[in-house]
């Protein structure tokens, strides 16, 4: 189910509305260097193979086959992508190959009560293996990442990425 991230942005402003603050208007427009800077990157083609010298903080972009598909940031790149891909991890640090296992399994939905919960749904017999194979897919992936000290423009980056790039399993939303 491919999302419409730019809904809300195309939308006419309606007459008498002000418009956009200018230091805001300001600051997002200069993400677009950073953007530019993470899609010309030769992506590394696994967690494995991340490089010695690689950012402390930034955003990250997982793609396949040519397809973006999961932008994320962290304050600390290379442990938050091997905590993607970890055999270990659990769906709080794995999110993406949770999220990768749920649409494969079809079990989208997550309930606030125990029997639906996160925790139970990766216990699940149908659930858990798929959970495995796609932590193992997630550490195959080719991987960009982009310095990005400042947490402010980091987490606005990560926005920007993901809808320009139209990343499919991102979506912002706390299940």
């Amino acid at each position: 189910m491919e999302k419409d991230f730019l809904s809300r942005a195309q939308l006419k402003p309606c007459s008498g509305v002000n418009p956009m603050n200018p230091a805001f208007k300001q600051f997002v427009e200069s993400l677009e260097p950073s953007f530019q800077r993470l899609m010309a990157m030769e992506p590394v083609v696994s967690v494995a193979a991340l490089p010695l010298d690689m950012p402390e903080a930034g955003v990250y972009l997982f793609s396949e086959n040519d397809t973006h598909l999961y932008v994320g940031r962290s304050n600390t790149i290379r442990k938050r992508l091997q905590s993607h891909c970890r055999p270990s991890s659990g769906h709080n640090v794995a999110t993406f190959a949770f999220r990768l296992a749920r649409q494969i399994t079809g079990i989208t939905t997550i309930k606030y009560s125990p029997d639906g919960s996160r925790q139970r749904l990766q216990s699940h017999p149908d659930f858990e293996p798929e959970f495995t194979v796609q932590k193992e897919r997630v550490s195959k992936m080719d991987v960009r990442f982009v310095s990005e000290p400042d947490p402010m423009r980091r987490a606005l980056l990560e926005m920007y990425v993901a809808i320009s790039l139209k990343t499919e399993h991102n979506d912002f939303d706390k299940d």
